[in-house]
């Protein structure tokens, strides 16, 4: 069992109680035993010899939180002094440490329950992210210089201060992870680690982080980490002058909100919210891909924010495509997160899913493949912790705008497919779908399976909605140094785009610095203005 204090100030300190993790194939086993354990050692209980612990991680209290702030603001001007190049190492040496420990800091993943395939996803989505391109790409972005004759101009990105960071409950660890650049920016850090998962963010910083910052002669305060309730440690943030961003993941609804608070308290919001990704297939795609990348929407049950939404189809193509996804999503099978060809993972919101497969039966759609609750051996189960995925097919665009299982974010493995109708124009039908994708409310990302050069260029032209565009290529996967995060409408909120960490949590300020001319003539330039004529 891993055990962890609250990190304050360079120290570990006692907090007001302690919150147990528990591994998710206990879950899965004896769901009632695992949950009363956690409540009673949750509760001050002894732990017993026999009790599967993942670990226990303190608690903060608002106490802590304020601790916590005080001292990221104290370490703040002592860091941001620290000259970009070394703070710039942190990444580099996280990168390293990281990649040394992948197989341990995998297990934790799948012990707090990723599928062994979302979790090698994971890993190798943070080493992509801090490699040697993705620092370099960073510190272009950091510093620009333009040398003239006379002057020495530069536009830098200067750090913030103080951001506090709370990664989403779903995908904490991976999430987390954004700290990283963002304390190589400069900024001082308060981390929360969520209840519900605390293990994999707490190993991450305090077990690889804190030690590098220590390293690298970093104060103390630069990084503090806690574990806390949401509610209470935003609240503690927007009301706190000391803190100057909050990097929020969490759903749009609520995210929007705390948006409009942290504006209102002159605090900088950065908002990871939910996501409605498209896929579209055109008639000259690789079918076969383009099936493998749907299916990728039931990665972790279709509960991650990143994976596709829905697709979209050629209608030349679409039955075809639709036999072969078919095939491909009926061979995912629930298991073990441990196993090698994990998959799926428990589904939380399975009220949400049955009442959207009933709204889209009800309106026209066809059910493919799935639509039931299954057991871990994937037999029908109405009892199941598991919902097999499920394909639906919609006619129509214009029927497709008037289901919710297209239109809103979806939070499990349902994944409807859009056949539109066919004009027999392709350019009036590719239209059609960037009208159709350009009207999403959410902005994470889009993809295209394509061959044609047109249409290729069309589709990142024309489209403006989404923090990334891909073209004949995972959907999920990371394509380092451009971001990962971000993304426009309720995926990131009025200022929403392609988030960059570095970027994000800093603030752009130009620098000029001449060579010591008389003033006059640089402020009115070597010519004289002509004498004005009277009227």
């Amino acid at each position: 069992m891993k055990d962890y204090s609250l990190y304050i100030g360079g120290e570990d300190t006692a907090g007001t109680g302690h919150v147990h993790a528990v591994h998710t194939s206990l879950m899965l086993d004896d769901v009632l035993t695992a949950v009363s354990m956690k409540r009673r050692l949750d509760k001050g209980g002894e732990l017993q010899p026999d009790d599967k612990v993942l670990s226990r991680c303190a608690m903060a209290g608002p106490d802590q939180l304020r601790a916590a702030a005080e001292a990221a603001h104290s370490a703040k001007p002592a860091w941001a002094a620290v000259p970009l190049e070394r703070r710039l190492e942190l990444i580099g040496r996280f990168h390293r440490e990281l990649d040394r420990r992948i197989d341990e800091f995998t297990a934790l993943l799948i012990a707090e329950g990723h599928p062994r395939r979302f979790a090698d996803i994971e890993a190798m989505s943070i080493l992509d992210s801090t490699g040697p391109e993705a620092v370099d790409f960073y510190r272009r972005q950091l510093v620009q210089e333009i040398e003239t004759p006379q002057r020495r101009l530069a536009m830098v990105r200067k750090p913030d201060g103080v951001v506090g960071l709370t990664p989403p409950q779903n995908a904490a660890t991976t999430n987390s992870a954004v700290g990283v650049p963002v304390l190589a920016a400069g900024n001082t850090l308060v981390l929360r680690a969520p209840q519900g998962c605390p293990t994999g963010t707490h190993f991450l910083y305090r077990e690889l982080v804190a030690p590098l910052l220590d390293e690298l002669g970093a104060p103390p305060g630069t990084l503090n980490i806690v574990t806390a309730p949401t509610a209470l440690t935003l609240r503690h943030w927007i009301d706190s002058p000391l803190v100057d961003d909050i990097f929020y993941f969490g759903d749009s609804t609520r995210g929007i909100a705390i948006g409009q608070e942290c504006v209102a308290a002159g605090t900088k919001p950065i908002l990871e919210l939910a996501g409605n990704d498209g896929l579209v297939v055109w008639r000259d795609a690789d079918l076969t891909h383009a099936a493998r990348a749907l299916t990728e929407s039931f990665i972790g049950s279709g509960q991650v924010c990143l994976v596709p939404k829905f697709g979209i189809v050629h209608p030349a193509v679409a039955d075809e495509l639709l036999e072969r996804l078919r095939a491909e999503v009926e061979r995912i099978r629930p298991s073990r997160p441990e196993d090698e060809t994990a998959w799926l993972s428990p589904v939380m919101k399975s009220d949400n899913y049955f009442e959207f497969l009933r709204e889209a039966v009800e309106s026209g759609a066809q059910v493919l493949t799935g639509g039931h609750r299954c057991d871990l051996d994937g037999d029908p189960d109405e009892a199941g912790s598991f919902i097999a995925p499920t394909v639906l097919r919609v006619d129509g665009l214009e029927h497709a705008d008037g289901v919710r299982a297209v239109r809103e974010e979806t939070f499990f493995p349902m994944l409807p497919v859009v056949v539109p109708e066919d004009p027999g124009d392709d350019e009036k039908l590719f239209s059609s779908v960037l009208d159709f994708l350009g009207a999403n409310r959410y902005g994470l990302r889009n993809s295209l399976w394509a061959r044609d050069p047109h249409i290729i260029d069309r589709f990142c032209s024309e489209l403006s909605v989404g923090g990334l565009l891909k073209v004949n290529d995972s959907h999920i996967g990371t394509v380092a140094p451009l971001p990962a995060h971000g993304g426009t409408g309720l995926s990131g909120g009025p200022f929403g785009e392609s988030n960059l960490p570095v970027v994000s949590t800093t603030h752009l300020q130009g620098i000029s610095v001449a060579n010591g001319d008389d003033p006059r003539e640089s402020a009115y330039g070597l010519r004289q203005r002509p004498a004005t004529r009277p009227a």
